[in-house]
């Protein structure tokens, strides 16, 4: 069975690696791995094949940033001649970048079987674009693979049929856990100068958040709060960055002596960060699964998740972007009210074992 792998972004690479790995211990696939080129830094993309252990991308389209439409139109562009040319069985895509959804309608309007990977999560937000591309992917599948039970239920209540949904686990976790051992010798800390578990870290990406100044001046208000009593490391990624650099809020945050920006950081040290945190805010749907697995203390700052799963465990609180429940969402971690959760069923670093077995089995 010829299997093409797509990737794209940041993401794409910590859930493909696993996958990638057990396509080759099976002597009954040839897995091709194609990097869409959607994340193109260093340590957003080269560094973390590195680092995952995902061998070169056997085809790298390069296309790079641009709008969602432009990205995405040049994606299927690229991607139909790698489809015509190298005549898979079957397309997999993961999670809801551009990426998923323009390699996934390449592949079903060729004809191609297509996977999806980290099916049925839902926001019920479709100003996300993320939303969309799951929407979308989803319904075009012709195997959907489910890291919770709300995403069997989605996929189900939208009218998919039963055959088509799997609920193995997460992928992210797979890679969590494998890269465990490796991140605990990161150095980013002695970097850092952090001597102590004393601090909280920081991600901040969404458009609705960063490009919008009204909401991300209402965080910083929040963060100016909290930085008084735990430094916050702030990890910045290049839209963050790029918003900074054009609005007043860059010189806003240069006025916070303990918001300590750094460059984007690769996934071993970013582990070795969280799970070192008293806390994470965060906007990423990623990260609230990695601090569920690392029982560190999450606050999402949306006004929802598709990580359903993590708010009923408890590892996972949303508080939006209104500064006061921000602030009231750290002090209920701090004074001790937040209680170690369970780990959700099949995130057991199996996920990629049992979706490469059904696939065999299917296909």
């Amino acid at each position: 069975m010829k299997l093409i792998n797509v990737a794209g972004a940041r993401p794409n690479f910590v859930k493909i690696a696993p996958l990638m790995e057990e396509c080759k211990k099976s002597e009954q696939i040839e897995a091709v791995l194609v990097h869409t080129g959607q994340h193109y830094e260093t340590n957003m993309s080269a560094l973390f094949f590195d680092e995952l252990g995902i061998p070169e991308p056997d085809i790298n389209l390069g296309v790079g940033s641009a709008t969602h439409a432009v990205q995405t139109a040049e994606i299927m562009k690229a991607f139909e001649p790698v489809v015509l040319e190298q005549k898979p069985d079957a397309v997999l895509v993961v999670g809801d970048v551009n990426s998923t959804i323009a390699c996934g309608l390449v592949a079903v309007k060729l004809g191609v079987k297509l996977i999806h990977v980290e099916a049925g999560l839902r926001s019920f937000d479709r100003s996300m674009p993320e939303e969309i591309n799951r929407i979308v992917t989803d319904s075009i599948s012709d195997l959907l693979f489910c890291t919770e039970q709300s995403g069997v239920d989605n996929l189900t209540r939208e009218g998919i049929s039963e055959e088509k949904i799997f609920l193995v686990g997460n992928v992210m976790v797979d890679a969590l856990l494998k890269s465990k051992s490796k991140a605990e010798q990161s150095k980013i800390l002695d970097s850092l100068n952090l001597n102590n578990t004393d601090f909280t870290v920081l991600t901040l990406h969404r458009p609705a958040n960063v490009d919008d100044p009204v909401t991300f001046s209402q965080i910083l208000d929040a963060l100016e709060v909290i930085q008084q009593d735990l430094p916050i490391i702030f990890p910045v990624h290049p839209r963050t960055s790029k918003s900074l650099s054009s609005s007043l809020l860059g010189r806003r945050v240069k006025k916070l002596p303990y918001l300590r920006l750094t460059d984007p950081l690769g996934h071993l040290d970013f582990l070795k960060l969280i799970s070192s945190a008293r806390l994470v805010l965060t906007d990423s749907g990623g990260v609230q699964a990695e601090t569920t697995v690392l029982k560190i203390p999450c606050l999402t700052l949306r006004e929802n998740t598709e990580q359903i799963v993590t708010i009923e465990i408890g590892s996972n609180r949303i508080v939006g972007t209104n500064p006061d429940k921000i602030v009231e969402g750290y002090r209920h971690v701090m004074d001790g009210s937040y209680e170690e959760p369970r780990i959700p069923p099949l995130w057991d670093g199996h996920a990629a074992e049992r979706i490469v077995r059904i696939l065999l089995d299917r296909l």
